[in-house]
């Protein structure tokens, strides 16, 4: 008898679980076709550089406060926090960023920005594009704002949306901690955000265990030589020889120091010196990008290029006063790293709402960074950072039969397909929320 009510039971529950999934599948459908289809549009449309995000902040506010939150404004800049108190429970954080890019949109869809800007570091006139998808998060953060306020009854505890600016820099996290927002709004208890990714297939949701994002370092490496005519380089030391040399020997960091299983990048991004054809210069400047998932790989690449630089200008000859400096700028990003507990919770949750085949687990292939981790680093906060498919299968199939490829984020080409990207995006964050804060 115990066992066939557990069964009765169990079945019931299963049931009334499906109910639940596929009411809120309908209902986040029909706020994108009623609503949320035209804000996306509104924000491709208009894209904004970053520190400069001021129209895309004041809507989102608007736009949050609307759904019944507290909405406050320029945190850290143009960053903007929501908070939705709803009795005891868990505070959980959902971020979204909102910055575009200088980029020209080619994309050829019919609501490509048209958008200039004056660009707030350079001061130019240049283009404006959501080239990284940043669109499809602000609009999911709005519709997950008007589930969650639509469903009061299902959860309890506090919800903090964080609009952040200046993501594409590196800046808008660290100036929103700067800023006090844990000492202004409290420290979460969890912290989420997800990225759109052209890489996968519309829809789907890939979530790992490990680090979805690496982390960044820069580097620059001023080369000092002894300047002379072109014709006589016996007379001088020449640093873009030096410098040639010592891009050559950074490749074995990665190649014969770091072990094959640990991820490591270590780029030459620029190489400036001389100014004409005769003349060998006294300078040289290499500037690098430094990637890495662990601090053990950060110290032993940093350490790698000081000392491959110096003792290179050793064996060139120059003296001690004269080595090639290495300068470590002060603004790093650490690596995104998901709690793998949580991520097992949150992939079980999403699987039972959404479907096993949408919850997906694919290998992180490159190296790009985020500055997430400036939220859930000092003090550590138990976080997981997800990216829901942006891309139509049928793009891919094309791709592969000879057609054009599909487009890389910060591409002029670049392009989500938003229906599927804005609902699994509102959905994926739903579900993780009731997930922490259900009753």
């Amino acid at each position: 008898m115990k066992k066939k009510f557990l069964a009765v039971a169990g079945a019931l529950l299963f049931i009334a679980s499906s109910v639940a999934a596929s009411e809120l599948t309908e209902s986040i459908k029909k706020d994108y076709d009623g609503y949320l289809a035209d804000l996306f549009d509104h924000f491709h449309r208009n894209p904004e550089l970053s520190k400069v995000e001021v129209e895309t902040a004041a809507r989102m506010a608007a736009e949050l406060r609307d759904s019944g939150f507290e909405v406050f404004e320029n945190v850290g800049g143009t960053g903007v926090v929501a908070l939705m108190k709803n009795g005891d429970g868990p505070l959980v954080m959902m971020r979204a960023d909102m910055d575009g890019l200088p980029v020209e949109e080619k994309s050829g869809l019919p609501n490509a920005s048209k958008k200039t800007q004056k660009d707030p570091i350079t001061g130019n006139i240049v283009p404006t594009m959501h080239a990284c998808g940043h669109d499809v998060h602000i609009t999911s953060l709005v519709g997950t704002a008007r589930q969650m306020a639509s469903r009061k009854d299902d959860w309890s505890g506090t919800l903090m949306f964080v609009v952040q600016p200046a993501e594409e820099r590196a800046a808008g996290a660290k100036a929103m901690r700067a800023d006090g927002i844990w000492d202004r709004f409290g420290t979460p208890d969890y912290a989420l955000a997800f990225h759109v990714n052209s890489n996968n297939v519309a829809g789907k949701i890939n979530i790992s265990e490990g680090s979805p994002y690496a982390g960044a370092d820069t580097v620059d490496i001023i080369i000092h030589g002894v300047g002379t005519h072109g014709a006589h380089p016996h007379r001088g030391k020449d640093p873009i020889v030096l410098g040639s040399q010592i891009v050559l020997a950074l490749q074995t960091l990665v190649a014969r120091e770091l072990s094959p299983r640990a991820p490591g990048v270590v780029t030459v991004g620029s190489f400036h010196s001389g100014t004409k054809h005769n003349i060998i210069s006294d300078r040289a400047h290499l500037q690098l990008t430094v990637r890495n998932t662990s601090e053990e790989t950060r110290k032993l690449l940093l350490d790698g290029i000081r000392r491959i630089a110096e003792n290179m200008g050793r064996v060139a000859g120059l003296p001690e006063d004269k080595l090639p400096e290495v300068i470590i700028s002060e603004e790093r990003v650490p690596p995104t790293t998901n709690d793998a507990a949580l991520a097992r919770r949150l992939k079980a949750a999403w699987a039972s709402a959404m479907g096993e085949e949408t919850v997906i687990d694919l290998p992180t292939t490159g190296m790009g960074a985020e500055d997430f981790p400036f939220f859930t680093a000092d003090p550590y906060i138990t976080s997981v950072y997800w990216a829901i498919g942006g891309t139509p299968e049928a793009d891919f199939e094309r791709a592969a039969a000879g057609g054009p490829p599909v487009a890389s984020h910060h591409s002029p080409l670049f392009k989500i397909a938003p229906e599927p990207s804005v609902r699994a995006g509102v959905q994926s964050t739903v579900v993780a929320l009731l997930e922490l804060m259900g009753k």
